[in-house]
């Protein structure tokens, strides 16, 4: 079994570093070998000379790079640039134990020795904002995740990901491209084996009020891509995920008093918290706007598809 880790990458170079480190020190039996491919998607914070400055550090590295186009754009260029036979997707913010490759590897290896290559690989995900040392976190109600298909830490026999015709290029913004994906193999007949001891740490920067219209954006794009997945598969399921139902647009709209308690009105009582070291309560106080946000971006990108 050759691996193939892929790591798409913008502008990310501290968090990467420790994201590489992590993945050089891997105590792998189950596979025979691996490589660490970084897809760097036009990053201008210097990424490709500090890797070509340091290939000591990290032998398994190879890199491939394009234009800014994105993260489906960057990991379709990951699968069709591979070398092994099976792909694990880590994201370049994500920092994982010694035993993550080998956790995959030998949970594949079990289901393929016993007949059938049709399934894939789930690990688990513990959000940090502890930059220094991400790994020291401790796991919270908040990390859990019932998705059947993300690709922050998720191992996949490379010919599945082709059979079923790579990622959507329609998913320009951001969300759900992974998940769509998952879709699509599990109409395949494709099954999930979880490896919860394949643990990652899931960096990100400690939530502050002055990242409120960034997340409000990323909330509108979302649901706009939102749109993209129900077009493409147009269930109740999906709709429930994307929260294209009356139910989302009266519940948040009731939490938001119809948007009037938002980034602008509640960003004193945002900062109030934030000062008070309850920054996680923050970002909880935030969510009602931002699913407030990513609701109207649904609605307004359905009407503009039926309009069009």
């Amino acid at each position: 079994m050759f691996l193939t880790v892929i790591t798409p990458t913008y502008n990310r170079q501290p968090i990467l570093e420790k994201c590489l480190t992590a993945l050089e020190n891997q105590q792998l039996i189950s596979a025979d070998r691996y490589e660490l491919l970084v897809v760097d998607d036009g990053s201008t914070d210097g990424t490709i000379e500090w890797l070509a400055a340091n290939p000591d550090r990290f032998p398994h590295v190879r890199v491939v790079s394009q234009d800014h186009a994105g993260i489906t754009a960057a990991r379709n260029l990951g699968v069709n640039s591979a070398q092994g036979d099976v792909i694990v997707f880590v994201d370049s913010d994500v920092v994982v134990t010694p035993s993550f490759l080998e956790t995959h590897a030998a949970a594949l290896k079990r289901a393929i020795d016993a007949g059938s290559d049709q399934i894939f690989t789930y690990g688990r995900l513990i959000a940090t904002c502890n930059f220094a040392d991400p790994t020291a976190e401790q796991a919270k109600i908040t990390d859990f995740s019932a998705a059947y298909f993300e690709t922050n830490n998720v191992a996949i026999p490379r010919h599945w990901l082709i059979d079923a015709g790579l990622f959507d290029p329609r998913f320009t913004q951001y969300g759900w491209e992974d998940l769509e994906m998952g879709v699509r193999l599990k109409k395949m007949g494709l099954k999930l084996i979880k490896c919860p001891e394949a643990l990652g740490y899931h960096y990100h920067k400690e939530f502050s009020a002055e990242e409120l219209p960034n997340l409000v954006e990323k909330e509108i794009q979302r649901g706009r891509m939102g749109v993209v997945f129900y077009q493409k598969h147009p269930t109740t399921e999906v709709k429930m995920m994307i929260q294209m139902t009356v139910l989302h647009r009266i519940l948040w709209g009731v939490l938001s008093v119809g948007g009037r308690l938002n980034e602008h009105t509640l960003k004193p009582l945002i900062q109030w918290l934030i000062d008070r070291n309850q920054s996680q309560l923050a970002e909880q106080v935030a969510r009602i706007f931002l699913n407030w946000y990513n609701v109207q971006g649904v609605y307004a990108a359905y009407r503009e598809s039926q309009n069009s």
